[in-house]
């Protein structure tokens, strides 16, 4: 029976056969021109290929130019967003030294040339649409020639989103390629699963030998572009100048516009479902019974890695935790997280406790579940949220922490509600949130130099703080923390990317490594934003950049602005002048430490002693430059040692494969 469904489902596969948008330009000719390709008014065919800024037979200085395919492509729907490839050759000829600007490939909602875009503009957007939602593109830029100090060096790779600059950038001085060299560039650029990735080879359409030159992190493009665009290229000269050209292109789309596919399913699928539907049913019953086994079997294994571990806390029998919780009851749900439910309990000596319900649906939960009891069970520390034991039983997965009166440090900081918002001011004021600045770099200093074994959090964030009765800061959620088992090791490294949006530093998307680094780095976002009272945000939201607490504390402080920054509710109005003089003196050192904390260079952030001798008055807030600089990769951490691992090799970055958001 197993066999005859399988073949079944196989059946319908092989008949749905996706449709595909796609199309190969071995070369150009000057029909094209009319019949599958939009030029604008400077671009041309000559010599079989694509001249996307004009050739030398004239004038080519300060010109721009873009070349699309005829027909627009369905990107994404309500339902799901479009995977694409797409391979190209290029040869820039510079004509200057150094030659200028660049080329582009480009996804746009629209085909038409913005004026007055040579130059440093690359063709992609002008000095009006840059940095706004009006650009509606896309663009991965191979540029020759730092036109700026905020730009990247000569020959590198970076991918824009609406506006010039580059959310992420790659130097090619580490790798075989030269763009400027005059020869043939192969290039292949991958969409998929949210991720770009951009590959390339000397050579006219040299595969074999590709090199990973560029991969993103986590990009929606539907949050960013029109469900249909036009994929081409752009370019431009200024004063300096080379050949922009295309010689060959290949594209290949899934089409996710076309109807033809839904009506072949139905078609198909609707008289099938009547015949399998009984097949079915019996078949997963006879299923679930042998499932159920196979489970019981599989859960002890996970007791016997906690039981065996020297780390594990108490075991409680699951009646205990449904007494304590009311039978998990809504009533006495605390919050819930990326894996699970909280809930309060009271045990029988009266003692009150939070248990957190691991979700049956988490992908992660059971890895969960064995990282926090295996790994906090034996830490002991003021400022760690203590756990005082655990259960499995029945499939349930429980783990049970000391009860914290007040809540999470979020509802404090976010909670919008008028009603509460008088008494949220009140209590956590500056003297209390600086306290609680404090109390989680204690923490994280016992985690990584402390305890026997170095242990990264790596989801350090305003929901994973607790507050007790006395508004003393402890550190929780342990779920995605990991114990680094050498002492001479200094990175855990992971296929998954886990941590949270916002709080995560620019190198974990290349590396796919959890760091001291990379936590210091969240507990920068963490100090920001309980100064501020306002949410990290994410560099890579849609328009503005400023949507990054990093970011727009950054500005500030260039501006000489930064304690303008400050919670309204803590701003230390009404206060004589000698207490507000000395409350911004104390705030600026904290917020300078913050933006040290989040430095783009993972070496020039500050170890967590360091943090902890600033914020007692010890020592003096590192010197942090007024302008954030640009992320350049690779910039490795001073705790990476040569030859400790073999995902970054020669500069050729390892793609990752999923971003777990908490």
């Amino acid at each position: 029976m197993k066999y005859s469904l399988l073949s079944i489902i196989f059946t319908i596969i092989a008949l749905t056969k996706v449709n595909c948008f796609d199309f190969n330009f071995s070369t150009f000719k000057q029909s094209d021109r009319s019949t599958k390709l939009l030029l604008s008014d400077f671009a041309n065919i000559y010599k079989d290929a694509i001249q996307v800024t004009p050739d030398n037979r004239g004038k080519i200085e300060n010109y721009s130019g873009r070349a699309f395919y005829i027909k627009p492509y369905t990107l994404w729907n309500k339902n799901k967003i479009a995977s694409f490839n797409t391979t190209f050759v290029l040869n820039i000829s510079p004509q200057t030294s150094p030659g200028g600007e660049g080329i582009a490939f480009i996804l746009a909602s629209d085909t038409a040339l913005p004026e007055n875009s040579a130059g440093e503009w690359l063709g992609i957007v002008n000095a009006s649409t840059n940095g706004t939602s009006r650009a509606g593109i896309l663009a991965v830029e191979f540029d020759t020639r730092q036109s700026s100090t905020k730009d990247g060096p000569h020959n590198h790779v970076g991918i824009n989103i609406n506006s010039i600059a580059s959310i992420v950038q790659a130097p090619l001085d580490n790798t075989k390629v030269n763009l400027s060299s005059g020869i043939h560039v192969t290039v292949r650029i991958q969409y998929f699963n949210d991720i770009i990735s951009v590959f390339a080879s000397m050579g006219d359409y040299s595969l074999d030998s590709m090199e990973t030159i560029l991969v993103s992190p986590p990009l929606n493009l539907s949050s960013y572009l029109q469900q249909e665009v036009y994929v081409g290229f752009s370019g431009s000269t200024s004063n300096y100048t080379e050949l922009n050209c295309v010689t060959r292109w290949e594209f290949n789309g899934v089409d996710i516009g076309s109807k033809r596919n839904l009506l072949r399913i139905i078609w198909i699928v609707i008289p099938l479902v009547i015949i399998i539907g009984g097949l079915v049913f019996l078949f997963l019953y006879c299923r679930r019974k042998r499932s159920d086994e196979a489970q019981e079997d599989a859960y002890p294994r996970i007791e016997d890695q906690i039981q065996h571990s020297s780390m594990a806390p108490k075991k409680y029998q699951l009646k205990e935790l449904v007494k304590a919780t009311n039978g998990f009851s809504h009533q006495n749900k605390l919050g819930q997280g990326g894996f699970g439910t909280v809930y309060k309990g009271i045990l029988g000596n009266n003692k009150e406790i939070a248990v957190k319900r691991v979700s049956k649906d988490s992908r992660q939960g059971k890895q969960e579940f064995i990282a926090e009891v295996t790994t906090i069970g034996s830490l002991h520390h003021k400022n760690l949220v203590k756990l005082i034991g655990w259960c499995y039983e029945k499939k349930e997965l429980l783990i049970v922490y000391e009860f914290m009166p007040n809540g999470s440090l979020d509802k404090y900081l976010f909670n919008q509600s008028s009603e509460l918002e008088l008494h949220y001011s009140k209590v956590l004021d500056w003297k209390t949130r600086n306290g609680v600045i404090r109390d989680v770099a204690q923490a994280l200093d016992y985690l990584h130099d402390g305890c026997e074994k170095k242990v990264l959090h790596r989801d350090i964030k305003a929901s994973n703080i607790m507050l007790d009765f006395d508004y003393v800061a402890k550190l929780g959620d342990f779920g995605l923390a990991r114990t680094i088992q050498k002492r001479n090791e200094t990175h855990h490294s992971t296929k998954e990317i886990a941590g949270t949006p916002g709080y995560m530093a620019p190198e974990t998307f290349l590396t796919g490594r959890a760091t001291v680094e990379t936590d210091i780095y969240a507990f920068g976002v963490l100090v920001l934003e309980v100064i501020c009272g306002k949410r990290p945000g994410n560099v890579y939201a849609q328009d503005d950049y400023k949507n990054s607490i990093v970011y727009w504390v950054w500005e500030l402080y260039g501006n000489g602005e930064i304690v303008s920054v400050v919670d309204k509710r803590i701003s230390g109005k009404g206060e004589d002048e000698d207490e507000r003089v000395k409350f911004e003196e104390e705030v600026e050192i904290v917020l300078i430490l913050g933006l040290a904390c989040c430095h783009p260079n993972p070496n020039k952030r500050p170890s967590m002693k360091t943090v902890l001798m600033v914020l007692n008055g010890e020592a003096s807030p590192p010197m942090v430059p007024i302008e954030r600089p640009a992320f350049v990769w690779p910039a490795m951490p001073s705790s990476f040692k040569d030859g400790e691992d073999s995902s970054l090799i020669n500069g050729t970055l390892t793609p990752f494969t999923e971003l777990s958001g908490r």
